[in-house]
């Protein structure tokens, strides 16, 4: 399952004033959670649901994208905390890094352009 909301404001943000004094220009849609049932997971699953949702939005007229995710630059961390994905699946699925948001989480975005 992945959560994509078209934006509005950022309420339901962890470190809303941080994120709302760097943001530059307001996206169109969010990805705000990706979850996979702990049988599935490390297969891919995320990936795929995640390029999915970017397919999903390009066929919806596309626009700015962005993602909240982990970053884990050298521990090892449960999959069960990585609700909201990693940078490096992000960075996979042609997200690129804006800014840091909070001490564990990163902004990625995505320009997404119309499908056809």
């Amino acid at each position: 399952m992945v959560r994509v909301r078209a934006a509005g404001r950022a309420a339901e943000h962890r470190h809303r004033k941080e994120y709302e004094a760097t943001t530059k220009r307001e996206p169109d849609y969010r990805v705000t959670c990706i979850f996979v049932d702990k049988g599935y997971r490390r297969r891919g699953l995320s990936l795929i649901a995640l390029r999915g949702a970017v397919d999903l939005i390009a066929r919806n007229g596309g626009g700015r994208v962005e993602g909240y995710p982990h970053e884990t630059p050298s521990k090892r961390v449960s999959s069960s905390f990585l609700y909201s994905g990693t940078r490096s699946l992000f960075e996979e699925a042609g997200f690129t890094f804006d800014r840091p948001k909070g001490t564990k989480n990163c902004v990625m975005v995505r320009d997404v352009a119309p499908a056809g």
